[in-house]
């Protein structure tokens, strides 16, 4: 038997892998990767661990498509922010993006990417690479949009991309922190508005 059948004969009669996948994302957001039980993602999926391994493979994969599910959903906002026109519109909607994504109504507060995997050990290295790559090769999108601005005359001569990419990223994954920490939405984009008032930062011009 391929492993579409056993998929098919693993599940239960009105499987929804897109919902299920979904939930998954909901208890990694909140729980972390290894604070996250097979239990408790089976519960929140509505499928038998059998249904879970036969549709997902392990907790592993379950994790790794999960991240994937939220690139494309509430972390969606990095790519459409990378194709705005100038420097500071880019930053200003990676900024404002994080603020509301990680004050999302009915979803837990904070970033899976930043979150999801800070604290692991043996057993969640995997979980741990995956978003530090994640998080890396966010950061070297930016990086690479604001070569381009430079390039373009958008962004002042001698100012250093790679710096400033991490500059931003950092307030950007320091917002997730602190939302994490209950901190609100207003707040929060006082912080977003408040990099926003001398860009380019005179130190990387």
């Amino acid at each position: 038997m391929d492993n579409r059948k056993k998929a098919r004969a693993g599940r239960p009669r009105g499987f929804d892998a897109e919902e299920a996948l979904e939930q998954a994302l909901i208890v990694f957001w909140r729980q972390g990767y290894e604070g996250a039980t097979l239990t408790d993602l089976t519960e929140a999926m509505g499928i038998t661990r059998t249904s879970m391994y036969a549709a997902f493979g392990n907790k592993e994969e379950l994790f790794r498509r999960a991240v994937d599910r939220y690139t494309e959903g509430p972390g969606a906002y990095v790519a459409r922010a990378l194709e705005e026109p100038t420097a500071r519109a880019v930053a200003a909607a990676l900024l404002n993006g994080a603020v509301r994504a990680t004050t999302r109504p009915g979803y837990p507060t904070g970033c899976l990417g930043v979150q999801g995997a800070l604290a692991t050990g043996d057993p969640g290295r995997r979980a741990h690479d995956v978003l530090t790559a994640w998080r890396n090769y966010g950061g070297s999108c930016v990086a690479d949009r604001f070569r381009r601005a430079v390039a373009e005359g958008d962004l002042p001569p001698g100012t250093d991309p790679d710096r400033l990419a991490r500059y931003l990223t950092s307030v950007s994954y320091g917002i997730s922190v602190q939302a994490a920490s209950g901190i609100g939405r207003d707040d929060l984009q006082q912080v977003a508005d408040t990099m926003l008032l001398n860009w380019p930062p005179a130190t990387f011009a």
